[in-house]
C-alpha cells in the first residue's frame, strides 16, 4: 500500500503561510476554491479521511469535484490530490456531488450523486479506490436511477447504513406534494441497489415540527450512545439528520438542519427496517451551518457509561453574507480572496436525557497552545485563533445570575457600541460549561449537553475578539497552535 502522505501537501504549512488573514488556520481545506458538503467521511486502515465538494478552479459552487484531506489523529492533516471528478459524458458530468465512501469486501467505494447536466435527475454513481484512498476509477457506473414513482420529483445524497446484518442505502427526496421524504434501498451488491420506496417523509407528525422541508438533503442515520444525567447505564439511539432544504436557497439555508430521535425496528412483513421518531429539534444553532455528514464508528451496543464515542461528525460552515448584525463578505470580497467555505472541527454525537448532544472530538485540545488568561472575568480579549472555555466563577464573589448571557463580539477602538458587532450572544446557566473556538472567521460554541453554534464573522484591521462574561462567570484561554 503506498503512502497516504505521497503527493500530499502539510495543511499546518499551507495555512500559516495564506495571505488572507480570515483563512482558518486549525479546519483543514485548500488554500484555494470553493468547497462545501463534508462527503466520504470514513476510517480505514487507521487513517481518518474527509472527503468534500470541491471546485478547485475557483471560490464559486460550479462544476463540483472531490477534494480529500486525511488525519491519523484528527491533528495533522495532509491534503490530496482531487479524488473524483465531473467525466465529459458521463453520469457525472455536471458535477460529483454528495456521497459517501464505503469499504466494499476490503475495496474503499464510493457512492454518490452524480448528474448529467444542469437541472438533470440525479443518479447514484459508484467510484473504486485505491487502499489509500488516493487514486480513484471513475467508469461511470450507475447502482440506482431516478424510481420510476411518480410521487418522486427530486431525489440526491446516498448515505448507507447497517441493521441487523443487513446493508441498506437511503436518499433524500422532494414529492410532488411539496413534502421532504427519505426513499429505501437494499444493497446487497454495491453496484445494484434496489428501490424499496418511499421511507418517510414531512407528513409525519414528528418530523413535521422538527425537521420542516421540501427536500430532506444530506440525510444521515447512525445509533449514538444514550443517557440520563446521573444515570451510569448507557444504551443506544438512533438518530437521523437532514440538511433542511426549501425552494430559493442560494446557499442561505434558512430551515438549517434537524434531527429525529427514534427507534428503528424490523418490519415482521417485509424485513425491511422501520424508523419510528419520538423527538427531534435542531441541530446546529448558528445560520452558517449545513450539510453535516457523520460517520458510524462503531457498530453494535453501547457498553455501559465509559462506551468508547461511537458518531462522529464533520459540517459545513459557508461564507457568511452578513447576518444578525454581523458583518459579511460580497461575492467580489470571496473572490478576490479566492477561497470560500470552511469545515467545522470533528464532533461526537450523544443522546442525553433524550435531547441531542454535541461536544468537540477530545482530540481537539491538542491545539491548545499558550494559556493567555485563567478564571478571567469581565471583559475577556482572545488571540485571533484561540479557545476559551466559559462556567460559573469558582467560589467568585457574584453568584450566576438566572439570566447570565455570555457575549463574543468584534471591537473596535474603545469598544462603544458603535465600534462593536456582536457574533455570539447565549445565556449560561449553573453548572453549563461553553466551549468557544476562534479560528480566524470561524467561530464553534459548545454548550454542555446541548448542539453546538456555529458562525461565519470577519474581522477588521484594528478589531479584536472580545468575551464578555456577566457577575460570577470566568472564563479560562488558550492560544491556539499546531502541535509540534
Amino acid at each position: 500500500m503506498s503512502s497516504p502522505d505521497l503527493a500530499a501537501t502539510n495543511f499546518a504549512s499551507l495555512a500559516a503561510a495564506h495571505p488572507d488573514p480570515a483563512f482558518p488556520q486549525f479546519h483543514p481545506r485548500p488554500a484555494q476554491g470553493w468547497i462545501n458538503d463534508p462527503n466520504g467521511v470514513s476510517h480505514i486502515n487507521g487513517r481518518y479521511h474527509v472527503f468534500f465538494q470541491y471546485n478547485p478552479e475557483s471560490a464559486r459552487h460550479h462544476r463540483i469535484a472531490w477534494g480529500h484531506v486525511s488525519s491519523a489523529d484528527l491533528v495533522r492533516w495532509v491534503e490530496h490530490p482531487v479524488a473524483l471528478r465531473p467525466q465529459d459524458g458521463g453520469p457525472d458530468e455536471y458535477g460529483c456531488w454528495t456521497g459517501v465512501v464505503t469499504d466494499d469486501g476490503g475495496v474503499p467505494t464510493a457512492a454518490y450523486s452524480g448528474v448529467r447536466g444542469d437541472g438533470g435527475h440525479s443518479q447514484v454513481v459508484i467510484s473504486r479506490g485505491s487502499a489509500d484512498l488516493v487514486h480513484w476509477t471513475q467508469d461511470g457506473h450507475v447502482a440506482a436511477s431516478m424510481p420510476a414513482d411518480p410521487q418522486v420529483t427530486a431525489v440526491r445524497d446516498p448515505f448507507i447504513f447497517r441493521f441487523n446484518g443487513k446493508r441498506y442505502a437511503m436518499q433524500g427526496a422532494g414529492l410532488a406534494s411539496g413534502h421532504a421524504a427519505l426513499l429505501l434501498y437494499t444493497v446487497e451488491d454495491l453496484s445494484d441497489w434496489k428501490y424499496q420506496g418511499i421511507w418517510l417523509t414531512s407528513e409525519n407528525p414528528v418530523a413535521a415540527a422538527h425537521t420542516p422541508a421540501e427536500i430532506w438533503e444530506c440525510p444521515q442515520l447512525v445509533h449514538v450512545p444514550a443517557s440520563s444525567r446521573g444515570d451510569d447505564s448507557s444504551q443506544d439511539a438512533w438518530v437521523m439528520m437532514f440538511s433542511l432544504w426549501l425552494a430559493g436557497d442560494q446557499h442561505e439555508h434558512a430551515n438549517g438542519v434537524g434531527h429525529l430521535i427514534g427507534s428503528l425496528a424490523e418490519d415482521p412483513a417485509t424485513g425491511l427496517p422501520v424508523f419510528s421518531p419520538q423527538t427531534g429539534g435542531k441541530s446546529d444553532l448558528g445560520r452558517d451551518f449545513y450539510a453535516p455528514q457523520i460517520l458510524q464508528l462503531q457498530d453494535g451496543p453501547a457498553a455501559g457509561a465509559a462506551a468508547e464515542p461511537k458518531a462522529m461528525l464533520w459540517g459545513w460552515a459557508n461564507e457568511g453574507p452578513g447576518r444578525d448584525g454581523r458583518r459579511g463578505r460580497s461575492q467580489d470580497e470571496i473572490d478576490a480572496a479566492g477561497w470560500a467555505g470552511v469545515l467545522t472541527h470533528p464532533r461526537l454525537l450523544s443522546v442525553v436525557d433524550g435531547e441531542l448532544a454535541v461536544a468537540p472530538a477530545p482530540e481537539v485540545d491538542a491545539y491548545r497552545g499558550s494559556q493567555v488568561a485563567v478564571q478571567a472575568d469581565g471583559s475577556v480579549v482572545l488571540p485571533p485563533f484561540a479557545e476559551a472555555v466559559v462556567a460559573a466563577h469558582p467560589g467568585g464573589p457574584a453568584a450566576l445570575a438566572a439570566d447570565a448571557v455570555v457575549e463574543l463580539s468584534l471591537v473596535a477602538g474603545d469598544g462603544t457600541d458603535a465600534s462593536r458587532q456582536v457574533v455570539f450572544s447565549g445565556e449560561l446557566a449553573a453548572g453549563e460549561e461553553l466551549r468557544v473556538f476562534v479560528d480566524a472567521s470561524l467561530v464553534e460554541v459548545y454548550r454542555t449537553g446541548a448542539v453546538a453554534t456555529t458562525l461565519r464573522a470577519y474581522p477588521a484591521p484594528g478589531e479584536r475578539w472580545v468575551l464578555q462574561l456577566p457577575a460570577g462567570a470566568a472564563a479560562t484561554v488558550w492560544q491556539l497552535e499546531q502541535p509540534k
